[in-house]
């Protein structure tokens, strides 16, 4: 796919000009969002796009309870109750059902 039709399949929600700053290295850590939608489009592990990001260290024991996870948009919040992660995740899952 070319840069332009990876911004088409993502319905432009990552540009072509963001693709080609990755691709040249001048952004480094893309957010947790883009990898995810970068991962839907090109039918990659989201995980594996975390790792190599540098979110996720290889062979990273699994979480401990109540532990961040770094799999939805609460990555980069601290200290979330688990009533306020799921009502985060909640409100995810509504927004991605008003996309459909």
């Amino acid at each position: 796919m070319t840069l332009r039709d990876v911004e088409e399949a993502t319905n432009k929600e990552v540009s072509n000009g963001y693709l080609s700053q990755l691709e040249s290295g001048k952004i480094s850590k893309p957010s947790p969002h883009v990898l995810h939608t970068l991962s839907t489009v090109l039918n990659v592990d989201y995980e594996t796009l975390m790792q190599r990001a540098g979110y996720i260290l290889p062979g990273a024991a699994p979480r401990a309870e109540g532990a961040k996870h770094g799999r939805a948009a609460t990555f980069a919040i601290d200290n979330l109750t688990s009533d306020e992660e799921m009502q985060l995740l909640e409100y995810l899952a509504f927004l991605r059902s008003k996309k459909k």
